[in-house]
């Protein structure tokens, strides 16, 4: 039966499952990808899809380390959970993870607030989710989900799912860039300016 640092473990890597969809779904949305024309070829709201993949990494993540608390074996307080700078186990590996965490969760919660924020204001709160990728990368590949500082094995299954992970956010993420360079520059709208007429010849 797993114990409670399996289960950590787990929500960790169920996670960066629903975090790496998130972000591809949301690349697609950038570039105003219709799935009716395109595949599937079925009405999907994938808006909808985006939000509910956001909600649920958020709640696998705060989930992951949660779970550290109910460890028989580890002796981890809800500040080292909080502020893992404290924590008597791979403090600075965990602080990435804790980090991320946080810009989830203010992604998450500003996304309640957009109307009030500003659609244009709240756009560019929401670019940090790109930031915190890599911050959930770097706690996925260095750290010991056994929480025993063994030597990183970077062919261990559990890593190489997170870093098959992190290829396919980064492939796309190119992929995107590339788009963009490819699109036409938008026309500029010049006011027409109202000219008299000519004075007609006598």
């Amino acid at each position: 039966m797993p114990n409670a640092i399996d289960l950590s473990s787990f929500a960790g890597l169920g996670a960066i499952t629903l975090l790496t969809l998130n972000i591809l779904i949301g690349l697609l949305l950038s570039t105003k990808y219709n799935p009716v024309r395109r595949w599937p070829h079925r009405r999907l709201n994938t808006v909808k899809v985006h939000n509910w993949t956001g909600y649920l990494a958020l709640l696998l993540a705060a989930v992951h380390p949660a779970l550290i608390l109910f460890s028989a074996s580890e002796h981890f307080t809800l500040l080292n959970i909080l502020y893992p700078l404290n924590a008597p186990k791979q403090p600075g590996i965990n602080t990435f993870g804790a980090a991320a965490l946080y810009i989830l969760t203010f992604t998450v919660i500003t996304s309640y607030f957009r109307f009030q924020i500003g659609r244009r204001w709240w756009k560019k709160m929401h670019f940090l989710t790109y930031a915190m990728f890599p911050l959930y990368a770097v706690h996925g590949i260095l750290t010991d989900p056994t929480l025993k500082n063994a030597p990183l094995d970077p062919f261990d299954a559990e890593k190489v799912y997170v870093e098959l992970c992190v290829l396919l956010v980064a492939v796309a993420v190119i992929a995107r860039v590339r788009w963009q360079l490819r699109q036409p520059p938008p026309r500029v709208h010049r006011p027409r300016v109202a000219t008299r007429a000519a004075a007609p010849l006598i």
